[in-house]
């Protein structure tokens, strides 16, 4: 049986080996906070690399399609070229919660924010062949805040007569045809569409 003074002599043997057990490594396992593109648990890298294995024609052919496909069912694409290996989309207005039968952004504050400002959306894709074979599929998704001088339907300013109809009834369909002469402010990129695109495109669905 130990004696008290042998174990007062291990007690702070015993503490600093806790302490070292709790401190962390040399290294940090965890990206910084302030890394946009930082991949977190469950997210998909971007670019994604898809079709491993010595490239062929079939394959890119394949990888091609399946991209094209994919942004399709969200976006009316400009005319793709498979020698080029970049696919680009037409601005659209984001869908919110009005239009929730409209594939969209998944993400919940971001429905709710196109619910209630006019929001438009670009995306593009590039493929390259990868370092170790397989294709790198990079995906972007551009988001643009319109510029107004005031509110559509505000009525402060205006003057306002008597002759006029109490209901005003204007019906007006916004379309990517009809902003070319707004103003529209790039606010970022949408990384929860991307992610959607991505997982899309990894898991050939």
């Amino acid at each position: 049986m130990a004696t008290r003074p042998a174990l007062a002599r291990r007690l702070p043997l015993a503490a600093l080996l806790a302490l070292a057990a709790l401190a962390p490594g040399g290294c940090a396992t965890a990206p910084p906070l302030d890394n946009p593109l930082a991949i977190r648990r469950g997210e998909v890298e971007n670019p994604v690399l898809v079709s491993p294995g010595q490239p062929t024609a079939a394959s890119y052919r394949e990888v091609f399609e399946k991209c094209v496909e994919v942004l399709d069912d969200y976006f009316e694409l400009n005319t793709p070229n498979p020698y080029d290996g970049r696919i680009a989309s037409k601005p659209r207005v984001a869908p919110g919660y009005e239009q929730f039968w409209k594939a969209g952004n998944p993400d919940p504050r971001q429905r709710l924010l196109a619910t209630f400002q006019s929001i438009r959306q670009t995306a593009t894709i590039e493929i390259r062949a990868g370092d170790r074979g397989g294709y790198l599929v990079y995906v972007v998704v551009d988001r643009e805040l319109e510029d107004v001088p005031r509110p559509s339907r505000a009525t402060v300013g205006a003057a306002v007569f008597q002759e006029m109809p109490t209901v005003d009834r204007q019906l007006e369909v916004v379309t990517p045809e009809l902003t070319g002469s707004r103003a529209w402010i790039r606010v970022g990129r949408d990384y929860a569409f991307e992610q959607e695109i991505l997982r899309r495109i990894r898991e050939c669905k």
